[in-house]
């Protein structure tokens, strides 16, 4: 019986495992969605824009480990992939995008909406392929699958809107995909160097990443066996942060005093599965050693003493028997100390009676004299309330400082956001890509209002699908990270002011759950009951804008420019 092109990719794709496919239907992949429509393995998910499509599947491979699928049809359909389809590249997800094309009669002429998308793609993708033949389909789905495997990346097949519908000869083959990812470690001598310089260093600090979250307990002990604090990425917080007697926190613009203390005061920093990417927060003058399975990671964000090419896991596992262990913890408790102090501090900001208490009402005067709410309360109360399965996402920016600072990864919580890419509005995309793989999961979205609102038309996919996501939104009506790098810099803050609407108003007009919290002391049951309302909801939580997150280390250029921008805001208010 033959089958067509578009066929033999959805049945293949479905063999895989593949849950949803989403993206926006047009007239190139009516071959492909046809099939879809009626393969039951696969849903079809069809986004208001195709970039929250791409940050769906970027979500889903992220959470799953395997390959997830975004289509974009001729021209603009498949170019509003880009941004989402990046944020895969740079978190190093399996995405394979089909993407649509002109009918091979008028590609190279110029034709209505034509676009080169072997060129558009080239930089964004591990393979990038354009169909012009039913025979050739089988292999090149073939390749660009195990592409997107072998680099933990994207690939984007291309299919003309006259090669969709074609049979496949009859002795085609069925594509065979591999999805294998060996083990690796080092020489036993390159393990051998390492443990003579950590053995003989004093004061010990590890820098640990994303690539050490599957081996929590080696990792554990060997920090115990160094006495060594432990400085964890934003992505290491999930695994590796809850019951742990070494971490404390991070570091960088979202970090803490004590992370800062860790590096400046060790003697050798071992950095195991990070590509942590900010050359100003590293301590200077330590021996370092990396170690990544990677080797082009090695080095490239600070210099190193040994790269040890190997995964976290068999690396650490040889590692620690040649380790002598470290009798002096001092430096392990003065950090921990310090650590627990700056938390202890954290934590009184998210009380609601804060501004009415000692230090807060001194505060407040100056930071929050309207009594707004704070944005760590709610990613405090978010933290409380939250099932201990709970997937949460973070829009880059503020949101994120406020979930790293106040949320826990404790049970089985994962963590998804746009951590290497740095875009703006991939927190609700995102979220529905994790909803759409278990509906049953709680999914919890920290969104930024200028996030939500960039791709505001996709709170009617959470309706279309029932989908149900928790958004909440942290409504400061302003792009707060750019605010606070304006002032920073000395400058009065410009173009950051959101006009927004009534958020919750525009989320129950899309048939989402929406509810507006204004009242400090109505947050923490506001927070409960969108927690267990089981549909789509929105919270519109309106929050200080003038909210100062403090990093771990300031400048005194940072605090003088500070000052200048709010004496620069002061006199202009003035004026007006």
């Amino acid at each position: 019986m033959s089958t067509t092109v578009a066929r033999m990719i959805t049945t293949a794709l479905a063999d895989l495992g593949v849950k949803n496919v989403w993206g926006v239907v047009g007239d190139a992949l009516n071959p492909v969605t046809d099939a879809i429509r009626t393969e039951d393995r696969l849903e079809w998910i069809g986004v208001r824009h195709e970039e929250a499509g791409a940050f769906a599947a970027s979500a889903q491979a992220q959470l799953t480990g395997t390959l997830a699928v975004c289509m974009g049809t001729v021209g603009p359909g498949s170019l509003h992939l880009l941004n989402g389809l990046y944020d895969a590249k740079k978190s190093h997800a399996p995405v394979l995008a089909i993407c649509g094309q002109v009918p091979l009669s008028e590609l190279g002429s110029d034709f209505f909406q034509e676009v080169d998308n072997d060129a558009v793609f080239r930089d964004v993708a591990v393979y990038s392929r354009t169909i012009t033949s039913p025979e050739q389909a089988p292999y090149l789905l073939e390749q660009a699958v195990n592409a997107a495997f072998a680099h933990q990346g994207v690939a984007v097949l291309t299919l003309p809107g006259d090669v969709g519908g074609l049979d496949l000869p009859p002795s085609a083959p069925a594509p065979t995909f591999v999805d294998a990812h060996p083990q690796t470690m080092p020489t036993v001598d390159d393990l051998g160097k390492a443990a003579t310089i950590l053995n003989g260093a004093e004061k010990v600090t590890m820098l640990v990443g994303q690539g050490s979250r599957e081996a929590r307990d080696v990792a554990l002990q060997v920090a115990d066996a160094l006495a060594a604090p432990m400085v964890l990425t934003l992505k290491a917080k999930e695994g590796l942060e809850h019951d742990n007697p070494y971490e404390v926190g991070q570091s960088g613009l979202i970090g803490n005093r004590a992370a800062q203390t860790a590096f400046e005061k060790c003697d050798a920093l071992l950095m195991v599965g990070t590509d942590f990417p900010y050359r100003d927060w590293y301590p200077e003058g330590k021996r370092v050693i990396q170690i990544d399975a990677k080797g082009q990671h090695i080095g490239r964000r600070t210099h190193v003493e040994l790269g040890l090419v190997g995964h976290a896991r068999p690396t650490l596992e040889a590692l620690l028997p040649m380790l002598e262990n470290k009798t002096d913890r001092g430096h392990l408790e003065e950090t921990r100390d310090e650590y627990r102090d700056w938390h202890e501090g954290q934590q009184r900001l998210a009380d609601p009676e804060y501004d009415h208490e000692h230090l807060g009402v001194v505060r407040k005067m100056f930071d929050n004299p309207e009594h707004a709410i704070r944005p760590e309360a709610v990613a405090a109360a978010l933290d409380r309330h939250a099932a201990e399965d709970a997937i949460f996402t973070a829009d880059t920016g503020m949101s994120t400082v406020w979930l790293s600072r106040f949320v826990r990864m404790r049970g089985s919580r994962r963590l998804i956001g746009s951590f290497n890419l740095g875009s703006m509005a991939n927190a609700m995309p995102q979220a529905l890509g994790a909803s759409a793989l278990d509906r049953d999961r709680q999914v919890v979205a920290f969104c930024g209002d200028g996030g939500l609102t960039m791709l505001m038309g996709d709170l009617i996919t959470a309706v279309t699908y029932q989908l149900p996501v928790v958004l909440v939104v942290f409504d400061n009506r302003s792009l707060g990270m750019v605010k606070l790098e304006q002032e920073q810099g000395g400058l009065p803050y410009f173009g950051t002011d959101l006009a927004n609407p009534d958020l919750a108003e525009v989320a129950r007009a899309c048939g989402l759950h929406g509810v507006r919290v204004e009242d400090p002391h109505e947050l923490d049951g506001a927070v409960a009951a969108a927690l267990a309302h089981g549909g789509p909801v929105l919270l519109d939580v309106v929050t200080n804008p003038d909210e100062i997150s403090v990093p771990g280390r300031v400048s005194i250029g940072d605090a003088w420019g500070f000052a200048i921008a709010k004496v620069q805001e002061t006199v202009r208010s003035a004026r007006t």
